[in-house]
């Protein structure tokens, strides 16, 4: 299977590359070589496809990166910055490189756009979260985040499109105990939360979701801790994707099993 991976040299791009080793053959798109060097101490090269750079927000690139793929997995992010309101570039790249993406691939004739989105694992208003219920946040990442989420809707409702988006809330790497501002994790560092994710049980989500003949259109919480299927469909993404959370998440907790529940 031929998959292109969009931020391919991120936090989670770097573990999709190591899951699909051996399982998929990869295109690693991301935005420049210096994108590499943030993970590289940590994941170090990566020899095992071809990797593309270009700007997302520019559709030409993005169609030469998707052309002769069979999915696509997008998991490029602009983070905005609160005191930054005249930056275009949350714009351009969360919201025209998802766009972008999509209609690259709908022209393509690919099958499958899998797309990572965000959202608390706790609803502010204590609902609980299933495919219907949005994220509420009202910030700038918050707003683009749940547009993209919108956008994988509308290309499945009005194209066909075969979409998933995952919903992670906090992306973090049990096997090294360390959260994605490489905080360490447990009572010494950062507090055991509810609304954790292991960088690889997310990966696999992504490529089990990419991989899958029978998916046309799902929205799933992606997290690893117990307990969470209380506030989230995670019994959902079990049973539609047959994932396994492999991270052991709970020896963060520390002893007694002390942590919080916020998210």
């Amino acid at each position: 299977m031929n998959i292109v991976v969009f931020g391919a040299a991120g936090w989670l791009g770097r573990a999709i590359l190591k899951q699909a080793t051996g399982r998929a053959t990869i295109r690693a798109f991301d935005r420049g070589p210096e994108a590499w060097s943030e993970w590289w101490d940590i994941d170090g090269d990566w020899t095992e496809g071809e990797i593309l750079h270009g700007d997302i927000a520019d559709y030409p690139t993005v169609s030469r990166a998707v052309s002769g793929m069979d999915a696509v997995i997008h998991t490029a992010v602009f983070f905005p910055k609160a005191d930054e309101p005249n930056d275009p570039r949350p714009f351009l790249i969360n919201l025209k490189g998802m766009w972008n993406v999509l209609e690259a691939a709908r022209l393509a004739g690919i099958r499958r756009v899998v797309h990572v989105g965000s959202c608390g694992t706790v609803h502010p208003q204590g609902l609980f979260y299933d495919a219907s219920v949005r994220r509420a946040e009202g910030d700038l990442y918050g707003v683009c985040k749940r547009l993209q989420e919108e956008m994988c809707r509308q290309y499945y409702e009005a194209h066909g499109m075969s979409t998933v988006v995952l919903r992670p809330d906090y992306i973090v790497d049990s096997r090294l105990g360390i959260g994605r501002f490489r905080e360490r994790l447990g009572p010494d560092g950062a507090p055991w939360r509810l609304g954790w994710v292991c960088r690889y049980d997310l990966a696999e989500a992504c490529l089990l979701a990419a991989e899958s003949a029978t998916i046309q259109h799902e929205i799933l919480h992606i997290v690893g801790t117990p307990g969470a299927e209380k506030y989230c469909n995670v019994a959902r993404a079990r049973q539609v994707l047959g994932l396994e959370f492999k991270g052991d998440l709970e020896r963060f907790r520390g002893p007694g099993g002390s942590g919080s529940t916020e998210v």
